[in-house]
């Protein structure tokens, strides 16, 4: 289940206040983070300067746009790996720029919170003597490609980096339990608390500008938003759609996103018979997915490795039970039976089987979708922004 942090303005009985603080943000790559600017919106008004630096920012990114003010480019994120997908969860590394290094010595922060052991971690820590910054990482979850725990290597890199880090923060506990278990850290330094959290009005962004393409029918609908890829389990979904019309069940699925496995997935829908209940919806942009949430009635996320999973976030933002992989960090958010179902993906009879409780008793739909509205309803941009701000003042304090 989700812990929540009290919202906090402004700290009394501070060293420092908010209002002479400064922090920058290192994430290396901010691609599907569009989310982030409604946490940058409301760090603005709390904090005397805030800055996001990133290698690579999020689709339509406008950097004359004013909302963007808070965010800057520095060079590029390029992915170096000797796999043919380039993602954060096929090893290597992230070349990133190292005029990240002026920028930090020219804003002058207290504080930085910067994201995993990236290269720009890195140099956070080494020019920390010069800067006389504090240090706190954010480390979005814990997967086996992410964590890299047969690798000696790595595994003694991210020990020295972290005794120069001040604080650490984590959205789930099994990020919290890498830290300890295999990073020795000291359990005091870290706090659990979703920081990448959703903001409906941002997802609803172009609802009124933008035609919304509906859902078909029959009900209950069931919504996949994510790239079509091996890792996501999509193919998997699939094949929990066939155990479910070979049962004689009505139901309908749409799936939004785009990726390397689309002409497969496509050619099992047709060789299965399922072109009539799924419902190909292509790259949806970010402020327009809240009206396919608003249309869904079950959100679907069969993920084979996630450390977090923001989209299904999103769903129980807007009222939809959501059926999540074990194998997703956002599992942590979902209480089964309650606000929506735990399930191994790998199992495609069992994901079936939780759609078929959706399928059979869509009273269930109603009260599931309420419950998981109200998990998330603590967990919004305003309190992440408080969080990241008493975060760093306890980075200084300490």
């Amino acid at each position: 289940m989700l812990e929540s942090q009290t919202t906090i303005n402004k700290p009394p009985d501070r060293a420092i206040s908010t209002d002479s603080l400064r922090i920058a943000l290192l994430f290396p790559t901010v691609e599907l983070g569009a989310y982030w600017q409604p946490v940058l919106k409301e760090l603005a008004e709390i904090l005397q300067q805030v800055m996001l630096y990133t290698g690579r920012p999020w689709a339509g990114f406008d950097p004359a746009d004013p909302e963007n003010a808070t965010v800057e480019v520095v060079g590029t994120a390029v992915r170096v790996t000797d796999s043919q997908e380039k993602t954060d969860y096929s090893g290597g590394y992230l070349m990133l720029s190292f005029g990240i290094i002026g920028r930090l010595l020219a804003f002058k922060p207290q504080v930085i919170i910067a994201s995993a052991f990236s290269m720009w971690t890195m140099l956070a820590v080494i020019f920390k003597p010069i800067g006389r910054w504090r240090i706190v990482l954010a480390w979005d979850g814990s997967s086996p490609n992410v964590d890299f725990r047969d690798s000696p290597s790595r595994q003694w890199i991210r020990r020295i980096v972290a005794r120069f880090v001040d604080r650490f923060i984590t959205n789930t506990e099994a990020g919290k339990a890498y830290f300890c278990e295999y990073l020795g850290i000291d359990p005091d330094l870290i706090t659990v608390r979703p920081y990448l959290v959703p903001d409906t009005k941002t997802l609803s962004g172009r609802l009124a500008s933008t035609a919304v393409i509906p859902l078909n029918p029959p009900s209950p609908i069931f919504l996949y938003v994510g790239r079509l890829e091996e890792r996501k389990g999509v193919h998997l979904l699939l094949q929990a759609c066939h155990i479910l019309r070979q049962q004689g069940c009505q139901f309908s699925l749409a799936i939004a996103g785009r990726g390397p496995q689309q002409e497969e997935l496509q050619a099992y829908c047709r060789s299965h018979n399922l072109d009539d209940c799924v419902q190909w919806l292509g790259w949806i942009d970010y402020r327009q997915l809240g009206g396919y949430f608003q249309q869904a009635d079950v959100f679907v996320f069969p993920s084979l490795e996630d450390i977090w999973g923001m989209v299904t976030l999103e769903a129980m933002a807007f009222g939809k039970p959501v059926i999540g992989s074990k194998w997703a960090g956002s599992s942590e958010a979902i209480v089964d039976g309650e606000n929506g179902w735990i399930c191994d993906p790998h199992d495609p009879a069992a994901m079936a089987d939780r759609m078929r409780k959706a399928i059979d008793r869509p009273e269930l739909i109603s009260t599931m979708g309420k419950a998981a509205a109200a998990t998330i309803s603590e967990h919004t941009p305003q309190a992440v922004a408080c969080f990241l701000a008493e975060v760093s003042l306890d980075s200084i304090e300490k």
